[in-house]
Formats: structure tokens, C-alpha cells, sequence
């Protein structure tokens, strides 16, 4: 069975002071858009006559109330700030890189101890969103990274975490948007490249495309609340 998980669209602005060297939370962050699929298809009807059995593929898209995305276009800049938020200088650039993390972690992320989710940690998280069978976490970020990184002093080389690609041009691909699982020992942090106007899921021009998971249980009420944080290079 496919299917299909609604996006948000998203506008983040980040300003990151070159002294602190840490990704911070945006300066202001604007949803554009905010969309999902059209929902349950009309039935077919099947008119056979009686004594006949009919053989028949039957094919249905759903929507996965249990994933989110966050889609969107990142401007950034670096800051010389005092504390009062007034520049002395800054640095701006026609083009951004650095990434966009995702955490339901409320508290501060333990950047000087965040390095790749571990299976075990990633299974943990999987039971604390009561996520089971083939969409859980653990299924969907199945594979590992081509990218490189560098976060905060940690760095990331080739097949270090467990990562996945969203889709371009409404097909599977692995050449950009990549996705990757951290952990902080506290909290569970996704975190996706910052591209330079790369074609996106619906042929659309991104900076970042990711997804998130939301709640495995659709019993449970409510959503799962994300932080988002970014960093310029």
C-alpha cells in the first residue's frame, strides 16, 4: 500500500553569531503553507453477474497521519551582536549552506554531546511514539549517510548515522535533501542539509525538505510538537 504525508511549508530566517559556532533557534520562522493530501478516494463499483468470481488488483493510496514534513527556504546571515541584539557588522551571502534540525526535546540540545542515533536509541524512540511495522523510525531512516557533516565539533563522516532522502520530483532519489538521525543522550535530533535552490518532492525550488514522525497510535490525541533550530555555514 503507498502512501502519502502532508508538508509543511516553511520560511526560516537565522541569524548566528560567529562567536557562539552552535546552531541556534531562528530569529523568526514563517509557515507558509500548510497542506495534505485530498483524502479517501470515492469506491469503485463492481457489477458482476452472480456465479461469476471476478480476479482483480486493486491499488489505494493513503495518507500517514504517523509522518509530517517540513519543506521550505532558509536566509541567514552572520552577526557580530552585543547582548542587546544591535550589530556591529555583519556577513551576508547570495547563497546558504549548514542545516535544519528538528527535535521534540523542549529543553536546550546538548550540542557538545550530539553525535549519530545508535539503533538502540532510535528503537527507543520508536517505543516512546508507539511507532511499529514498516513506517516506523527505524524502517524509514534504514539507511546511511553519503554526506559528510560537521555539528557543532562533531563531525560525521561517510555511513556514520542512519539517514533517508526525501522524494524529488515525486520520486525516490539519493543525491540530495538528505536526513539524518542524532542523539544528544537526551533527545532524539533530525537533521537535514540546508541546499542552495535544489528541485524539490513537487518540482518546486527548496533549501530543505525532511520529514518528522508523529504519533505511531492514531488513538492518541494530539500532535508531536517539534523545536526547529538551524545552522549557517
Amino acid at each position: 500500500m503507498d502512501v502519502k504525508i502532508g508538508f509543511v511549508l516553511i520560511f526560516l530566517v537565522g541569524f548566528l553569531g560567529i562567536v557562539a559556532g552552535l546552531p541556534t533557534g531562528p530569529s523568526s520562522l514563517n509557515i507558509t503553507y500548510n497542506e495534505t493530501g485530498a483524502g479517501a478516494a470515492n469506491p469503485w463499483m463492481v457489477n458482476i453477474s452472480g456465479a461469476y468470481v471476478a480476479k482483480m488488483n486493486i491499488s489505494s493510496i493513503s495518507q500517514n497521519s504517523r509522518w509530517k514534513g517540513f519543506v521550505g527556504w532558509v536566509n541567514g546571515k552572520f552577526t557580530l551582536d552585543d547582548s542587546t541584539g544591535s550589530t556591529v557588522y555583519d556577513w551576508s551571502s547570495s547563497t546558504t549552506g549548514g542545516e535544519v534540525y528538528a527535535t521534540r526535546g523542549s529543553g536546550s540540545i546538548e550540542w557538545g554531546n550530539i553525535g549519530c542515533a545508535n539503533t538502540s536509541q532510535i528503537n527507543s524512540e520508536d517505543s516512546a511514539l508507539q511507532h511499529s511495522g514498516g513506517d516506523n523510525i527505524s524502517s524509514t531512516f534504514s539507511g546511511t549517510n553519503i554526506e559528510t557533516y560537521v555539528i557543532a565539533s562533531f563531525s560525521v563522516g561517510v555511513g556514520d548515522c542512519f539517514a533517508s532522502n526525501a522524494y524529488v520530483d515525486n520520486v525516490t532519489q539519493n543525491s540530495s535533501f538528505e536526513e539524518i538521525v542524532l542523539f544528544d543522550d537526551t533527545d532524539i535530533v533530525f537533521a537535514t542539509e540546508i541546499e542552495d535552490d535544489v528541485g524539490g518532492y513537487d518540482g518546486g525550488i527548496y533549501d530543505f525538505q525532511m520529514i518528522v514522525p508523529d504519533y505511531g497510535n492514531e488513538s492518541i490525541g494530539g500532535n508531536v510538537v517539534y523545536y526547529l533550530y538551524v545552522e549557517i555555514d
